[in-house]
């Protein structure tokens, strides 16, 4: 399984741990709330579930609204199928919400790792940030050793843009170190990874809380019925 498919997998239960969804839904959950899936189409999602439910973690049932059940003979088409978390894909994304090791906080998965921080133990929530934290400052202090080397070489404008890399690293550490006293302090984060919504965008990746479930679809999006 690709680092990709991984991080979708954890976000698609984890958005499901929350209510069934069907695939309409989810999509635009996971458009709305992590920036890595912004450009993700169905025909990533679909494999996706397929595969979820092939493991015993997630279960297939028809839609059994009222709009459903119209829409569908309406338009010559099938119910939409609803996504449902099983009792094994509970225990899973758990466990999955209790790693931390590099998995956890490297620029392709910290997004979603954040997001789901609401349903994640202090203790865990601690390790992440400490663990993304000593990534940056990793490469922050390398980024300083290779300015230093380089200077004399680099035009302006290219000496522009590490700075301003540079900064961006700065200023998510700034960040993680304002989350880290607050967890420290048993403080909790308003508006973040519960319902509302909270973004950190820089160069080296984007944290981004989960939308309110209330959050209009875009018009050009297709609904999705059952293959």
């Amino acid at each position: 399984m690709s680092r990709r498919s991984g991080i979708l997998e954890f976000a698609v239960l984890g958005l499901l741990r929350e209510s069934p969804m069907h695939g309409y839904e989810l999509r635009k959950r996971l458009n709305t709330s992590l920036g890595v899936f912004r450009a993700f189409s169905y025909g990533t999602l679909y494999p996706c579930l397929k595969t979820l439910v092939a493991n015993g973690w997630l279960i297939e049932e028809p839609g059994n609204t009222t709009e459903d059940a119209l829409a569908a003979p309406l338009a010559g088409r099938r119910a939409k199928i609803v996504y449902r978390l099983t009792a094994e894909g509970k225990e899973h994304f758990e466990q999955l919400l209790s790693q931390t090791g590099p998995d956890a906080y490297e620029d392709e998965t910290f997004a979603a790792r954040f997001a789901f921080f609401g349903q994640t133990s202090r203790d865990v929530r601690m390790r992440v940030l400490e663990g993304r934290r000593s990534r940056l400052e990793e490469r922050l202090e390398k980024m300083r050793a290779s300015l230093a080397r380089t200077r004399e070489r680099l035009d302006d404008y290219t000496l522009e843009l590490q700075r301003h890399g540079m900064e961006s690293v700065e200023r998510e550490v700034r960040w993680l170190n304002e989350l880290i006293e607050s967890e420290r302090a048993g403080r909790d984060l308003k508006g973040s990874a519960r319902g509302g919504s909270a973004q950190q965008d820089t160069t080296s990746g984007a944290t981004g809380g989960l939308p309110r479930s209330g959050d209009e679809p875009r018009p050009d999006t297709p609904d999705d019925t059952a293959t």
